[in-house]
């Protein structure tokens, strides 16, 4: 479940391997390198964390980011 935390929705994503977390990494990128709206995050091997907010906005959280959170949550 995403949570709104300092004006950036967040979540944090658990896979099986690398591996795993890397292939979700990618069709993350692509989907929003397609909205050109790139989100920030971390990953250790298999842990990934993401945190979405609009820059151009202020960094604050848009329909812009609710969105792309909609489209990640498919992937997962």
């Amino acid at each position: 479940m995403w949570k709104e935390e300092n004006n950036k929705l967040c979540k944090k994503f658990e896979f099986k391997d690398f591996s795993e977390a890397f292939a979700f990494m990618t069709r993350v990128a692509l989907a929003a390198e397609k909205m050109d709206h790139h989100p920030k995050w971390t990953n250790e091997y298999n842990k990934l964390e993401i945190w979405l907010s609009s820059h151009d906005a202020g960094d604050i959280v848009t329909d812009k980011d609710k969105k792309l959170s909609d489209i990640i949550d498919k992937f997962s």
